[in-house]
């Protein structure tokens, strides 16, 4: 028996049976996230941890092994931050489902393995609504979420994950589990500890329960839907409504995108135009007068066709179409999903940048965007057989993380860094804050056990 499988039988009948996963077959599910990152390893185990003590010895068995520890939720991450490392272990909180509903308190004590629409429909039942919204709700799960500081569709009004994220249990890399925060809304104990852990990808510790901020349940919505010749043309639009009103949803589709989610689903989207789709969930009166400027903006900007409706229904067909945008992509072929994002001002110049990467890189992009808060969503599609269409593409990828941080903006806005963009992160950050970042890593997590390779490089990330 070789050290590494003396290792794993140890952990194997450290946990309750079932909980450890060696069978090639079982393991092959937790080698790669929705990135499809194909440097993904093959782990020597993976845990399906039930309770937060499964965490905790599991933690500290890889401690005393010195073996990578990659923590992971639904598997639904883009940026390859669940990748598996060559013979690590996976670290899976999907067992850990529980929902509590504190409606007095107007908040949410989960676990991680639950998924953000679970948590929505619990809070409905009370009249209250979870707002992050990310258009995998239905499948993505809150311990992802929390990784990532993930966003979504109403984000542009109604803010990120860590805006509602009150406290958090997390197992840190020496196995200990320590308790952040809580049911109080206001608290400056100490340092912000909490904020911390919120889009530290699972590289600083591992969240086992959530304390999540709720609100009163959301009006229904008023749905303006415009189309445009050009992208740029719906960006201006966005740019121009964004002074004057707080819309709580703003997306934009381009024209091939458009073409992608009818070819996907048809539902009558005009197919030669791109589409921007916003709402307005303000009380009766003043929703009116936002729907105006709204509307107001769209046809300054060079709007061809605007449509309003009134009726919820009717609206969220359009918000579907949307939602369908990655995984009409995703049927398509190969591809490379960005997550760039710029202040709004800027919006236009970034859309227009894209297309022409496309254009200089021979590959198609198609592009959608939560633009009220200046978030895109580049998709470069390519062959994957072709090994001169791979490096299109990547250089194509390569270039709006460039054409992002010059004009001032983010390689992230809410898929997290993952592997496939921490080379990046330097070029964004500088070397002063990459500096302190590594800091608090290797505070936190001395050996570099913690997902290695995830969001930082991997020098002077404990992996001296």
């Amino acid at each position: 028996m070789t050290d590494r499988s003396a290792a794993v039988a140890e952990l194997v009948s450290s946990l309750p049976e079932g909980v450890v996963a060696t069978a090639p077959a079982a393991l092959e599910k937790y080698r790669q996230d929705w990135a499809r990152d194909p440097d993904a390893g093959v782990p020597c185990a993976a845990v399906r941890a039930e309770v937060a003590d499964h965490v905790q010895t599991a933690v500290r068995w890889a401690a005393r092994h010195g073996i990578p520890v990659v923590p992971r939720g639904a598997g639904t991450g883009l940026s390859g931050g669940a990748s598996a490392v060559e013979g690590g272990l996976v670290l899976s909180l999907e067992r850990m489902t529980a929902v509590e509903i504190d409606p007095d308190a107007r908040c949410a004590v989960v676990e991680p393995g639950a998924f953000n629409a679970a948590v929505k429909a619990a809070a409905a039942e009370h009249g209250l609504w979870y707002p992050p919204d990310p258009s995998s709700f239905e499948i993505c799960s809150i311990g992802g979420n929390i990784a990532t500081n993930a966003g979504g569709l109403c984000c542009v009004k109604y803010g990120v994950t860590t805006d509602y994220v009150l406290g958090l249990d997390v197992v840190l890399a020496d196995g200990r589990l320590i308790t952040l925060g809580g049911k109080r809304v206001k608290d400056v104990a100490g340092l912000s500890l909490l904020k911390l852990f919120v889009g530290s990808e699972g590289t600083l510790g591992i969240v086992t329960r959530a304390t999540l901020r709720l609100v009163p349940a959301q009006l229904a919505p008023s749905t303006l839907v415009a189309t445009f010749d050009s992208v740029r043309g719906a960006a201006d639009a966005v740019v121009a409504m964004g002074r004057v009103v707080r819309a709580s949803m703003v997306e934009l589709m381009d024209r091939p995108t458009v073409n992608q989610v009818e070819d996907f689903a048809p539902m009558g989207l005009d197919r030669g135009r791109a589409l921007l789709l916003v709402q307005s969930d303000a009380p009766a009166g003043a929703r009116e007068a936002e729907m105006d400027v709204i509307e107001t903006s769209c046809r300054d900007a060079g709007a061809v066709d605007v449509f309003v409706t009134h009726d919820p229904v009717e609206g969220e067909s359009f918000v579907r179409a949307r939602r369908l945008a990655f995984p009409a992509a995703e049927a398509s072929g190969a591809l490379l999903l960005e997550d760039v994002g710029v202040a709004v001002p800027q919006l236009p110049d970034l859309v227009a940048r894209v297309e022409e990467i496309g254009r200089e890189r021979g590959v198609d992009i198609v592009c959608v965007a939560h633009a009220g808060d200046g978030n895109t969503h580049p998709i470069v599609m390519y062959d994957a057989a072709d090994a001169d269409s791979t490096a299109r593409a990547r250089a194509a990828f390569e270039d709006i993380l460039t054409a992002a941080i010059a004009l001032g903006g983010t390689i992230t806005g809410e898929h997290g860094v993952g592997r496939l963009k921490r080379d990046a992160l330097p070029a964004m950050l500088g070397p002063d804050v990459m500096e302190v970042t590594r800091r608090i890593k290797d505070a936190l997590d001395p050996a570099g056990l913690l997902n290695p390779g995830a969001l930082l490089p991997l020098e002077r990330a404990g992996q001296r």
